[in-house]
């Protein structure tokens, strides 16, 4: 839930206080709300005064606000934004002198507050709570002249209310939806025992409890994680954790990198839900004492079909489960999209168009090296060539592939894959990872019999992957003969396009400037944005990630430092003179296009001394 606040003073959709509150318990009329816009300058008195004629807009039962906002007007003051119902809301919350909400579903106790009132109350008044404190009940609402339930509910209650003006439709969605997730949960409570989980490594038996286990096929158990699901899409998330602690579920997602605790769930429902996403993915919901991966394709409530990977773990409170959601917008992206730079698309595109020999994408976990592999495999899988992969695991289902899962426990594992694949005819090869000298000999073979192989390694940057290779065994001459290029990458949060703020020429601002690119000499940008926070990108100022990318190429020059000893700081600088940006460079450039932030770029890209 976002914190309640008056509107910007400068805001088109700001108004002053309403100067004389009706006493009488009625609700909000069209008329009332037109003429008081039209008052304020925000609506043109001619185009208020036709609309009032017109009287099929009096139709319904919709709220005045809702009826407005499907005219797509403008407001007549600058910067003339649209007058759609965000903004029509605030606007009331200023002209009622009351405080502006908005709802946040992430960050609502929805198990707290539909124990205020029932749902038959809050349809009736159109109000719904968002908050429950020690001494407090916070109350939205779209009324501000009905507060006849104010008096009913305080005495009952005991606690003070303090009323805010929320969007109406936020209001009758919520409504629905609170409401009928915490008519599951006790559904699902009362149909199995409340203590923790049974499987858990720290058991808390009750005595006189049944211990049931609940049906992981419950109607009920069925609605949340559909629910769950759903807010997940609606997020934007890329992960959903459910962590079980003794009393309590966790559920947290992960967006734009970074981790929201979301809701709190009870642990015997959390186990259920566990089971059921088990039960979907094809996994043993029987066995959890180890480790097991899964996956489930689904839909959005758009209608679009994204892929879901499953991995538990066993804690001491039971399986933690996590679930990656691919965007299926990955496999149809241009690399533009992915944040490269028209200089490093075309380095890229250039090593990856060779008929034959290595080419390596290096990065931690979650840098976004899988995203750009199948973006690169999408683009070469014409149907003239054979793409195969081998995968641990596969990640998304792509019809232009022969996808292969890596199976360890039955002796195939990576360098195994290679020398079967070997006997395809393929023509394209991507390793899911170089573990070994093994995988690394059998992918170096692949190489030198005329198969072009994209692959990934841990590395902090490009010229620590050749020196990676070299310390696994690999012979320098080899890594001449087969190595095309390498590239390093990193995944930053972009600025919100609708908040961002531009912020001058501050003396901070020049300090970390200089500590980004320094010791390369890079002329520091008229204009550095900062994040401000808004509805859109849930009040962090960031919204969406994109790359950073160090390329380094395979030239005549850099393999004859390819040595049994090489020199990484000689690798280093002969790249940069054959036009290698290092991640903070290409970070730099990022920040000076207004698309990040110098934070951003420090918090994941190596120092260019020590990279």
């Amino acid at each position: 839930m976002s914190n309640p606040t008056h509107p910007p003073a400068h805001s088109p959709a700001h108004a002053p206080a309403h100067p004389h509150p009706p006493t009488e318990e009625r609700r909000l009329t069209l008329v009332e709300v037109i003429e008081a816009l039209a008052t304020e300058g925000l609506v043109d008195a001619a185009e208020a005064a036709r609309f009032k004629q017109e009287r099929r807009y009096f139709k319904g039962d919709a709220h005045p606000l809702t009826v407005i906002a499907e005219q797509r007007w403008k407001s007549a003051l600058p910067p003339n934004r649209l007058l759609d119902l965000d903004a029509l809301t605030q606007w009331l919350a200023g002209w009622s002198g009351l405080d502006y909400l908005h709802i946040d579903p992430l960050k609502i106790n929805f198990t707290a507050v539909t124990e205020v009132m029932s749902i038959a109350y809050a349809t009736r008044f159109r109000i719904l709570p968002v908050e429950v404190k020690a001494h407090e009940v916070v109350i939205a609402t779209a009324e501000p002249w009905q507060r006849a339930w104010e008096a009913e509910l305080k005495p009952i209650l005991r606690k003070e209310i303090r009323r805010v003006i929320c969007n109406p439709d936020d209001i009758a969605r919520f409504q629905v939806e609170f409401y009928n997730l915490a008519k599951s949960v006790k559904g699902a409570l009362h149909k199995g025992e409340s203590t923790s989980g049974i499987s858990n490594f720290e058991q808390l038996v009750e005595l006189g409890k049944s211990n049931k286990q609940f049906d992981a096929n419950d109607q009920h158990i069925v609605r949340i994680v559909d629910w769950l699901w759903q807010y997940a899409f609606e997020q934007r998330a890329s992960d959903i954790h459910m962590e079980p602690r003794r009393e309590l579920g966790l559920v947290r997602f992960r967006i734009d990198g970074v981790l929201h605790e979301v809701y709190q769930i009870p642990m015997t429902v959390l186990t259920a839900m566990t089971s059921r996403i088990k039960i979907l993915g094809r996994m043993d919901v029987v066995e959890k004492r180890r480790p097991q991966d899964g996956r489930i394709k689904t839909r959005t409530p758009g209608g679009q079909e994204v892929e879901l990977r499953l991995s538990t773990l066993p804690t001491a409170f039971g399986e933690k489960l996590v679930m990656r959601i691919f965007d299926p917008e990955v496999l149809v992206r241009d690399f533009a999209d992915l944040g490269f730079s028209d200089e490093d698309a075309g380095r890229w595109r250039e090593m990856t168009a060779r008929p034959n020999g290595i080419v390596l994408v290096t990065g931690p976990t979650g840098s976004g090296k899988t995203t750009t592999l199948y973006t690169t495999l999408k683009h070469l899988a014409t149907p003239e060539v054979n793409v195969c992969t081998l995968e641990d695991p596969i990640e998304m289902i792509e019809a232009s592939f022969n996808q292969v899962q890596i199976q360890s426990d039955i002796g195939m594992g990576f360098a195994e894959g290679i020398r079967a694949l070997m006997r395809q005819d393929p023509d394209i090869i991507m390793v899911g990872e170089i573990r070994d000298l093994e995988t690394a000999d059998m992918a170096i073979q692949a190489a030198l019999t005329g198969h072009l192989v994209l692959t990934t390694l841990h590395t902090n940057d490009a010229p620590a992957a050749i020196t990676r290779l070299l310390d696994l065994g690999v012979p320098a001459y080899l890594l001449q003969s087969t190595l095309l290029g390498v590239m390093a990458q990193r995944l930053v949060r972009t600025l919100c396009p609708k908040c961002k703020r531009a912020g001058g020429l501050r003396t901070e601002d020049e300090i970390a400037w200089q500590g980004l690119v320094a010791p390369w000499k890079s002329t520091r940008p008229s204009t550095l944005y900062h994040p401000v926070g808004c509805l859109d990108c849930r009040n962090t100022g960031y919204q969406g990630r994109m790359g950073l990318y160090e390329i380094l190429v395979m030239s005549p020059e850099i393999k004859k430092l390819v040595t049994a000893h090489t020199d990484i700081a000689s690798l280093r600088e002969q790249a940069a003179r054959e036009g290698m940006k290092p991640l903070r460079i290409s970070g730099a450039r990022k920040v000076a296009a207004g698309l990040t932030t110098i934070d951003e770029i420090v918090k994941v890209a190596p120092p260019l001394d020590s990279a």
